[in-house]
């Protein structure tokens, strides 16, 4: 298994891996429309590419076999000093190996080695596995806010880690 930046080769499987994400994980979240048009918007060739190639993006995937079975895609500003995940997927079949965890860590490191303060992570909050997943490396829910996906509206929540709670994280382990 290994944790790479992602090409624009990786677009299909990358579409791959978030159409049976979705399927599985939010039929009871979100509704059939929503999750449809979720797909459509956020994980269309244009949106994908753009992700990969964006100077202040980073999109990494994780390799098994010669095939992707999981990615994150994290931003970042350098005038705020905050970095954000706004995606972390790993496919169906591939869970339950710590690929998540691997994918989310590298990610952090390499959003801190950019010179951000804080990365926050966004997961709906009827997501109990998406909030479990944070909190337990560490982050802490700030806030929550309403976010549109396709016509229907969802509660939304940030969670939070600092650069410091992360490099006394890192320590601990070391």
């Amino acid at each position: 298994m290994a944790i790479r930046e992602a090409t624009v080769d990786d677009i299909e499987a990358i579409q791959d891996v978030a159409q049976r994400s979705w399927t599985q994980d939010y039929p009871k979240i979100l509704s059939r429309e929503s999750l449809q048009e979720g797909l459509d918007d956020w994980y269309s060739e244009e949106r994908v590419r753009d992700s990969i190639v964006w100077a202040r993006a980073l999109m990494l995937v994780v390799e098994r076999d010669d095939e992707i079975v999981g990615f994150a895609h994290g931003v970042w500003d350098n005038e705020t000093e905050v970095g954000n995940i706004l995606r972390v997927y790993v496919a169906p079949d591939a869970r339950g190996e710590g690929i998540g965890g691997r994918l989310l860590e590298e990610t952090c490191r390499s959003l801190f080695e950019q010179g951000v303060e804080q990365v926050n992570a966004m997961v709906l909050d009827a997501n109990e596995l998406g909030k479990d997943f944070y909190g337990a490396f560490g982050f802490e829910q700030d806030e929550v806010e309403t976010v549109s996906i396709g016509e229907d509206t969802y509660q939304e929540c940030t969670y939070v880690l600092e650069r410091e709670s992360y490099a006394e994280e890192i320590d601990g382990l070391a």
